[in-house]
């Protein structure tokens, strides 16, 4: 089966990272899904953006925790990649929901949208994070659509308290403590996915996951031919900058296609 191309932070490699635009570009360029990072303002609200300030994506400064939502919505996070996208925002979770319903769900037989949701946390206790999450994915009715990752095992935990039926998945990479590089913590997420980086992964790791019975998907391939080693070797799904390169690269049908051919996860 062909992995699943899932567009990390939208299609980034063209679009603003995190914004409407780039989520709605890589639906264009045929990927099956999005990745994308979330975490909460000073007033609670879960908004898409990978760094803990806004300081690199915007033309505004400060740590996400310390802006309202209000606050952040003023910001301009598309004029740092061009001015073509001058003015695109820094969505809410919510926003994101609302933007993407008609890939969320769509009519007939084209694929939906899936959604790996990454819960951008270091904390050991949760700031309410987790549940702020879990809350906007019920009130839009997308727990079939969204899966939950984090480097935060932790984390992931409390989200499986919270709602056991969204489905996790536990993110790391060589460079974490040891601790995490080898996922000693891993019972305590109770991940159906592993999302290791891409050089992990090999022939005899593959056989561990089918072994246990995990799904494996992979971050960030952007080169042809490691995407297609990847995929000879089973990986569920490989996140990438580059939709349109990778699905070329695998020889996948576009997500879009609506003779049902592509294939489901």
């Amino acid at each position: 089966m062909p992995p699943l191309i899932l567009a990390h932070r939208g299609a980034s490699a063209y679009a603003p990272e995190n914004t409407i635009a780039a989520f709605r570009l890589a639906h264009e360029l045929g990927a099956d899904g999005i990745e994308f990072d979330v975490q909460l303002t000073r007033d609670q609200i879960p908004v898409v953006i990978h760094d803990a300030a806004v300081d690199r994506t915007t033309n505004g400064a400060g740590r996400v925790r310390d802006l309202t939502v209000a606050e952040i919505a003023r910001l301009d996070a598309g004029t740092w990649k061009t001015e073509d996208f001058r003015g695109e925002a820094i969505p809410t979770l919510a926003q994101v929901f609302q933007g993407l319903a008609d890939w969320l769900h769509p009519v007939g037989r084209v694929r939906p949208c899936l959604i790996n949701l990454e819960l951008k946390t270091e904390r050991l206790t949760t700031d309410g994070l987790e549940r702020e999450v879990l809350n906007v994915i019920a009130r839009y009715g997308v727990q079939d659509r969204v899966l939950l990752s984090s480097f935060n095992p932790f984390s992931l935990h409390r989200a499986k308290t919270g709602n056991p039926r969204v489905p996790r998945g536990l993110l790391y990479y060589s460079g974490l403590p040891i601790y995490l590089r080898q996922t000693w913590l891993r019972f305590w997420a109770d991940p159906q996915a592993m999302h290791p980086e891409h050089t992990m992964i090999d022939a005899r790791y593959m056989a561990w996951a089918r072994r246990k019975n995990l799904q494996v998907n992979t971050w960030t391939v952007d080169e042809p031919a490691e995407a297609q080693r990847l995929a000879k070797l089973g990986v569920n799904a490989i996140i990438t900058n580059k939709p349109d390169v990778i699905r070329q690269a695998v020889m996948l049908p576009t997500a879009s296609s609506s003779d049902g051919s592509t294939t489901a996860s």
